[in-house]
């Protein structure tokens, strides 16, 4: 796996912090790695990976994927930087999850799960598609993360096939995570096929219940263990994976 230019929503934190780390320490690391964030007071972190590379330049960007002037303002950051080669693999990996069951559920409280978890990442991509375009025009053929490729992180939890009647009532008390994440692999299917011959490869996966902030220490994976698997299928997806729902091994998970 050859990469450029990588772009992280969310990298300040958690996973997709773990990304940043595990990019930088690539044997051929990219040149750029585009880091967003909302928060200025959580991007020690962040910052001190940057110090501490040589061979890729890790840019910070504030960005909320809730405000489409914020996210306009990334995609003329990251232009200006990789020009006509384009962005090779964007990760859309920013998200929310709040603890809310039914019938307590808020309309409120789905409005922003769905805002945050399906609008945002959708319209990242819609404003990263030229620059994706771009890198894919590079080559003739076939799709890769080498070549231009998205990535969502998603959840099982948005997986209608997975839900059973036996689930566990404390998994079905985060409705709104769950049917924002279910919509967010339907608009990323929609949109995977919509550009399917223009060689930008979409794929979305889940990472497992993972030690973060958001899956609590009850999580079973480490986040270094759930990334480090995520980069070994990265490496190995190609076209029969565009527009799938995949688990962090590269297994197919049911819609």
């Amino acid at each position: 796996m050859e990469l450029e230019s990588v772009m992280v929503t969310g990298a300040n934190r958690g996973i997709g912090l773990e990304f940043v780390r595990q990019l930088v320490n690539l044997p051929k690391p990219p040149r750029f790695v585009f880091a967003t964030y909302r928060d200025r007071n959580t991007v020690e972190a962040l910052k001190d990976i940057r110090e501490s590379t040589k061979e890729t330049q890790v840019l910070l960007i504030k960005m909320d994927v809730r405000k489409p002037e914020m996210i306009e303002s990334a995609r003329k950051i990251v232009e200006d930087m990789v020009g006509d080669r384009g962005l090779n693999l964007l990760i859309n990996n920013s998200g929310v999850l709040i603890w809310q069951g039914f019938p307590e559920v808020t309309a409120e409280d789905m409005l922003f799960h769905f805002t945050t978890n399906t609008v945002g990442p959708v319209m990242v991509f819609k404003e990263m598609l030229p620059l994706l375009q771009k890198s894919a025009a590079r080559q003739t053929s076939g799709m890769s993360v080498s070549r231009a490729a998205v990535l969502n992180i998603s959840s099982e939890g948005g997986s209608l096939g997975k839900l059973v009647e036996d689930t566990p009532k404390r998994l079905l008390s985060i409705i709104s995570y769950r049917t924002s994440k279910t919509a967010l692999n339907m608009a990323m299917r929609v949109a995977a096929l919509t550009i399917k011959d223009q060689g930008i490869l979409v794929v979305n996966i889940c990472p497992g219940w993972v030690k973060t902030d958001m899956g609590t220490d009850e999580g079973a994976l480490e986040v270094s263990e759930s990334v480090g698997a995520m980069m070994n299928t990265l490496s190995q997806v190609n076209e029969s994976h565009h527009g799938a729902f995949l688990n962090r091994n590269g297994e197919t998970i049911p819609f």
